[in-house]
């Protein structure tokens, strides 16, 4: 088997399950419970865990709230934002390339009367900040920008964004799902109000995320019950995927340097491979600012969905796009922003790598590719 599709999630280091284990057979008890020694050992190991997140981050440990991941924390940074600053505002902005956790947050609060303005982006998926400057106002609350983009990699301009989004007595939150353990992240540095992040995209267990809120911004509760994550977020902590996350990100922060080479290196072979060996393809995203793990490519005259079966007939994974739009009708909408061609867009493969893969697999999966490609265009009635 061979995994390329890293975007969507990823495959859980050993050293990450170890650290767990622990938390299910000797160290289960509730963090909430600290009257007693079982309940005090969880709740120590949720303040280690904290700290070892918010400090790869470059925050403080107490502006770090754990989630059940990136789409509960964008929802929680997004709705929470708006509704407690509506009296000031109720004029907010975004870009037409988000997460759909984040577009379909911003669709409800239209629902209930807010303004939101969608930013276009050029060819290569990058923000318009002339428009953002001319856009963002006094009535506007809240600027939205994704770090990285899930679907082709493109990296945003988040520090500059903040200064505009800042200037204009905005906040600014951005999802950096796809960011962690890939780019650096200093939230203090980006100027970053809000940020949202999930442990399942660096190695660690699905269902824990974390958002960062700095400790200026006063965000509402997002769940009602218990005194949990300091009154705003209720709920019995998931302690083995807390401590799951914070694993992942320490084994990160060891060698994040020589992570990013060794996907930029795979990254980069499988770009140039496929460009320099297939006809009528089209790289998308930035050709340099982008995430050094995603390669994402249109093939002209055939079907995306139909590569992925070929693939996935030969044992390897990809995707069309992102995973949390399988199933639904139409083009990709960042493909669509970004000016690519409805029928182009058809063709769109994601390749990306993660720490297990090797240059022996890009070797496999090109080949297999060439040959998949060949035979679909023979089969197409749009390829002369």
């Amino acid at each position: 088997m061979i995994y390329m599709d890293n975007s969507a999630t990823t495959r859980v280091r050993s050293e990450v399950v170890q650290a767990m284990i622990p938390c299910f057979e000797q160290n289960y008890g509730n963090a909430s419970s600290i009257y007693y020694k079982l309940g005090a050992d969880a709740g120590a190991l949720l303040a280690e865990a904290r700290k070892v997140v918010a400090e790869f981050i470059g925050a403080k440990p107490q502006e770090l709230f754990f989630t059940s991941g990136g789409t509960e924390s964008d929802n929680w940074a997004i709705k929470s934002v708006a509704r407690g600053l509506a009296a000031k505002g109720k004029k907010l902005i975004t870009t037409k390339i988000e997460h759909h956790a984040v577009l379909h947050s911003f669709e409800a609060l239209q629902a209930e009367g807010f303004q939101v303005v969608y930013l276009d982006v050029n060819e290569f998926g990058q923000v318009n900040l002339e428009q953002l400057e001319r856009e963002v106002d006094a009535q506007t609350t809240l600027v939205s920008v994704m770090m990285v983009n899930n679907e082709v990699g493109t990296v945003q301009e988040i520090e500059q964004i903040a200064k505009i989004a800042h200037n204009a007595g905005a906040l600014l939150h951005t999802d950096a799902v796809q960011a962690l353990g890939v780019l650096p992240i200093d939230v203090k540095k980006l100027g970053v109000d809000l940020a949202s992040f999930s442990a399942h995209k660096v190695y660690g267990p699905k269902g824990v995320g974390a958002l960062f809120v700095d400790e200026r911004v006063n965000i509402l509760p997002y769940m009602d019950g218990g005194a949990q994550e300091r009154k705003k977020r209720a709920g019995t902590e998931n302690i083995p995927g807390i401590v799951g996350f914070a694993k992942a990100v320490e084994l990160l922060s060891k060698n994040q340097k020589a992570h990013c080479e060794h996907l930029q290196k795979l990254s980069s072979e499988l770009i140039a491979r496929v460009t320099s060996q297939i006809d009528n393809v089209v790289l998308t995203g930035h050709p340099q600012k982008r995430h050094s793990g995603i390669a994402s490519f249109c093939f002209e005259f055939v079907e995306g969905e139909a590569i992925v079966l070929d693939l996935n007939f030969a044992n390897i994974y990809a995707s069309t796009g992102s995973a949390c739009t399988t199933g639904s009708a139409g083009a990709s909408h960042v493909l669509a922003a970004m000016g690519v061609p409805d029928m182009l867009s058809h063709g769109s493969l994601r390749l990306s790598v993660g720490h297990f893969n090797t240059l022996q697999e890009v070797d496999k999966v090109v080949e297999v590719l060439k040959k998949s490609v060949k035979r679909l265009r023979v089969m197409s009635p749009l390829c002369d």
